[in-house]
């Protein structure tokens, strides 16, 4: 009877260990063939930071008032050694485009091309000769009002230096170089024989020009920005074209032109500046 007994407990045993190790085995299979899968998330794409960008921008022009002075300074019967005095110059328009390239968040380079509409320049040169028409200043003096238009056309290189991001508005520094062009027209005198009836005619020239600017950028949309600026431009000198004193009986005098030197300007300029990528 022990021994039926006996038997019995070691087939019980038997049977549960050999239903525990089918277990053990079936949980070690399905850990090889089918193991957990573990998604893992898609990286973050990187900001772009540099790239092209196009730019429009609209401005004013304050000028300081450029010095007068005839190329010949004992030219015809003026005073002052050729030099005029109480000179004034006003205000223009500008106008301008430009393409750009941004290297990082505090590093962008852009060519600029700009028009100004004529700026009317008035000055008084001293004459000599009463018979000439001059009128009589306050001071004593024969006077007569001499006036032109100069206008101004300008191609800069500039870099600017980003200086972060404050809430939005991100402030930037740069300078520029480059060339300008100015041209004079309607060049006036106000003395009755002005030149000796012989006004000078307008005349282009080409300067080197420089400029300093400061701002601040303020995004639209992340690729569309306004840029509202101020910009110091030192465009140089104009002149008019040249002109030949008449003595009389047919003989020609001494030559000069009037020139306008240190022609500089401030300005507020508004812009948008578009990112292409």
């Amino acid at each position: 009877m022990r021994g039926l007994t006996m038997n019995l407990s070691l087939a019980v045993a038997a049977t549960f260990g050999l239903a525990a190790f089918s277990g053990v085995v079936r949980a070690a299979d399905m850990l090889v063939e089918d193991p957990p899968i573990i998604e893992a998330p898609d990286p973050m794409p990187l900001p772009a930071v540099g790239g092209w960008y196009l730019r429009g921008d609209i401005g004013y022009k304050f000028y300081q008032a450029p010095k007068g002075v005839l190329s010949d300074r004992s030219w015809g019967s003026f005073g002052n050694n050729g030099e005029l005095g109480s000179e004034k110059m006003q205000g223009a328009a500008d106008f301008g485009v430009g393409v750009g390239y941004k290297f990082n968040d505090y590093l962008r380079t852009d060519l600029t091309l700009d028009y100004e509409t004529p700026a009317k320049f008035r000055g008084q040169a001293f004459c000599q000769d009463p018979s000439l028409g001059c009128p009589v200043a306050p001071s004593g003096r024969w006077e007569d009002s001499e006036r032109v238009k100069i206008s101004a056309y300008s191609a800069l290189a500039n870099v600017y230096a980003d200086l972060g991001d404050f809430h939005g508005l991100k402030p930037y520094i740069g300078g520029g170089a480059g060339a300008s062009y100015l041209r004079t027209s309607d060049v006036k005198s106000s003395a009755r024989d002005g030149f000796s009836g012989n006004y000078p005619k307008g005349e282009g020239k080409w300067n080197f020009a420089w400029a300093l600017m400061a701002g601040v950028e303020y995004p639209i949309t992340d690729r569309l920005s306004l840029d509202l600026g101020y910009r110091y431009l030192n465009l140089g000198d104009a002149e008019t074209g040249s002109v030949t004193e008449n003595l009389g009986g047919g003989v020609a005098g001494k030559t000069t032109k009037i020139k306008y030197e240190d022609i500089q300007a401030h300005e507020i300029r508004l812009g948008l500046r578009y990112y292409l990528n």
